[in-house]
C-alpha cells in the first residue's frame, strides 16, 4: 500500500474534520438502530434460520462468528490524485489481514487470483475517504474504473473496507453499511463457491440496500437493522436504483443487479452472472 490505513489527527483542522465526521456517524447510527415490532410486520431477523435460503438465492455460505469490536479505516483525506485508485497483488501485508478470514483456511483459490484495489469515495457529505477492497483478477480493472466513476461524481460510499475488519462477518459488515468484494466460502451442502467467495460480486452501502425475501408470510431481511430501508418507494440516502450511477456503471462493466431478481431481492449486490 500507498500509506497506512489509520492516520493519528495532526491538527486542530483535521481534528474539527474527525469529530463532524463522527457527529454525521452517530446521527446514521441513530436512523440504523431503528426497529419495528417484529411480530406485527412478520420479520424474521434471525440469521441462523434463513441462512440456507439466502445461500441458494445469492450463493453466500455460513455467516462466521460476529466479533465483539469492529475497526477499520476510517480515513478522511484531502487529495484527488490519479495515484489513489491503484491495483496490486496480495502480498505478504496484506494476506497476513486476510489469512484465516475472508481467505479461509479451506479456500481452494490462490492469492494469485485475488486483486488488492485502493480507492477514494465520497460520503454523502461529500468527504473524501480512502478505500480498499478485493476482488477476483478477472474483474479488478472494472471494479476499480467503476470506483473511479463513481468517485468523480460525487457518487456517495459511506464505508469500503476490507471485510476481514470486521473478521470476515458478512452481517456485521452489512449493519455497519461497509461496501464489500471477496469472501471465500462454499454454498451450503455444495462443493461450489459462492459469487464472493470467488471474488466475483461487489455489495454496496448494504444497510441502505438490503437483501429481501417473502417466505410463507414473513419477510428476511439482511443485515438485521436495515428495516426502514425496505420500501423502495421512499427516497433516502445511499440508496441504489435502476438507472442511477451506480446501476448504470455496473452494469456497463457486465454484472447483474439483485435488485432485478424475481423471488428476491438483494439490492446492494452485483455479480458477474455464470
Amino acid at each position: 500500500m500507498k500509506r497506512h490505513i489509520l492516520f493519528k489527527i495532526l491538527c486542530p483542522v483535521t481534528a474539527v474534520c474527525f469529530l463532524c465526521a463522527c457527529e454525521a456517524r452517530k446521527e446514521a447510527g441513530a436512523v440504523q438502530d431503528m426497529t419495528l415490532n417484529t411480530e406485527e410486520n412478520k420479520v424474521i431477523k434471525i440469521r441462523e434460520n434463513t441462512e440456507n435460503d439466502r445461500e441458494s438465492d445469492r450463493e453466500k455460505g455460513l455467516e462466521k462468528p460476529v466479533p465483539e469490536t469492529v475497526s477499520g479505516p476510517e480515513v478522511v483525506i484531502d487529495t484527488d490524485k490519479e495515484e489513489d485508485f491503484y491495483i496490486s497483488g496480495i502480498n505478504d501485508e496484506i494476506f497476513s489481514r486476510i489469512e484465516g478470514r475472508s481467505f479461509a483456511a479451506d479456500c481452494i483459490l490462490k492469492r494469485e487470483d485475488l486483486r488488492y484495489l485502493h480507492v477514494l469515495h465520497k460520503d454523502i457529505n461529500g468527504v473524501t475517504h480512502e478505500g480498499e477492497i478485493i476482488v477476483n483478477k478477472k474483474i479488478a480493472s472494472d471494479v476499480l474504473e467503476i470506483f473511479k466513476v463513481l468517485y468523480e461524481n460525487n457518487y456517495p460510499i459511506e464505508k469500503i473496507r476490507l471485510i476481514d475488519e470486521y473478521n470476515a462477518d458478512d452481517e456485521a459488515s452489512m449493519e455497519d453499511n461497509n461496501s464489500s468484494g471477496f469472501n471465500f466460502r462454499f454454498i451450503q451442502g455444495t462443493d461450489k463457491i459462492s459469487k464472493h467467495g470467488m471474488g466475483m460480486a461487489v455489495d454496496i452501502n448494504p444497510l441502505y440496500n438490503p437483501y429481501v425475501k417473502e417466505k410463507d408470510g414473513n419477510r428476511i431481511i439482511e443485515p438485521i437493522n436495515a428495516e426502514p430501508y425496505t420500501d423502495r418507494e421512499k427516497q433516502f440516502d445511499y440508496k441504489i436504483e435502476k438507472g442511477d450511477l451506480c446501476y448504470e456503471q455496473f452494469i456497463e462493466h457486465g454484472f447483474i443487479w439483485g435488485g432485478e431478481w424475481k423471488s428476491v431481492k438483494d439490492y446492494q449486490h452485483f455479480e458477474i452472472p455464470d
